[in-house]
């Protein structure tokens, strides 16, 4: 398959699922991206269009972020992290949003850490 081909159909995934989740000011949607080399993760109000919290291998307050990189274990730290930071900030529940990535390997890795830590889903 197409590289193109393919990127569409990714793009088409994480629009439908898009379609059927929105976050709110009480339950943002948590997002999560993927890249070769970092995990992004955000806590958005689609209402407001803002966003809320953020945590990345790649910002400043994460401790250790030039050993992390886009594997489980990185995954689970960075869960545990976003998890503190949206708490700390009054999050207690979200809407998962897996941007169109399976629900296995990282992305299970990072969502069971968020639940450890606090997170309601």
């Amino acid at each position: 398959m197409r590289t193109e081909q393919k990127q569409k159909l990714a793009q088409r995934r994480r629009w439908r699922i898009r379609k059927k989740i929105t976050g709110t000011k009480d339950r943002p949607r948590m997002s999560v991206c993927f890249t070769n080399k970092n995990i992004h993760v955000q806590f958005i109000d689609d209402a407001a269009g803002v966003t809320v919290v953020a945590a990345s291998t790649t910002s400043k307050a994460t401790p250790d972020r030039d050993k992390l990189a886009a594997n489980a274990t990185s995954a689970k730290t960075l869960g545990t992290l976003a998890a503190q930071a949206a708490l700390g900030k009054g999050i207690k529940q979200v809407i998962f949003d897996r941007s169109g990535a399976r629900y296995h390997g990282k992305v299970k890795a990072l969502a069971d850490a968020a639940r450890e830590a606090g997170l309601q889903f």
